[in-house]
């Protein structure tokens, strides 16, 4: 009997933030056996080229159906970076400025001021710690998510992975 053929993704989160929120997300939406093979893992920061390199390295080595990375805009990015994602077959989700800023919106809190004050006022939201992937259940659960997506289109893009 054949194997059946699983579709495959790699989901590359800038940081460790991004990558335990991507993890809850293949959690909620890719169960075992739903046909879909996800891979999630760390660019450890860097800035926005790194993590578009870190998804074109391990795409080379095994040919994913989707490869898309999770990445701030505040460091980084530009034209080249977007230029280069798009020829490597990358599919960019932009967190403008950062990740705890699109989140706030998602659940429609305050994003504005600095980095460091969005992160302390995102910690209430994942149980103090936003690199625990469980830690996102109760505030990103699959409702909020499903409503975030109406104001945040990085959050509809990768919801509506792999099928671009």
């Amino acid at each position: 009997m054949a194997r059946k053929q699983y579709e495959t993704l790699l989901l590359v989160g800038e940081g460790e933030t991004e990558q335990a929120f991507l993890s809850h997300v293949k959690a909620l939406y890719a169960p075992r056996g739903c046909g879909l093979a996800v891979k999630v893992i760390c660019a450890r920061g860097k800035g926005a080229a790194h993590v578009v390199d870190t998804a074109i390295r391990h795409s080379r080595s095994i040919a994913y159906d989707t490869v898309a990375a999770l990445l701030d805009t505040d460091t980084d990015w530009g034209p080249g970076v977007e230029q280069r994602a798009a020829a490597h077959g990358v599919l960019v989700l932009k967190s403008d400025p950062c990740f705890e800023a699109m989140m706030s919106r998602a659940i429609q809190q305050p994003a504005e001021g600095t980095v460091e004050e969005l992160k302390k006022r995102f910690h209430p939201h994942v149980r103090g710690d936003g690199l625990v992937p469980r830690n996102y259940e109760v505030t990103f659960h699959d409702a909020t998510l499903q409503a975030a997506r109406r104001i945040e289109t990085t959050l509809d893009l990768l919801l509506r992975l792999p099928r671009q």
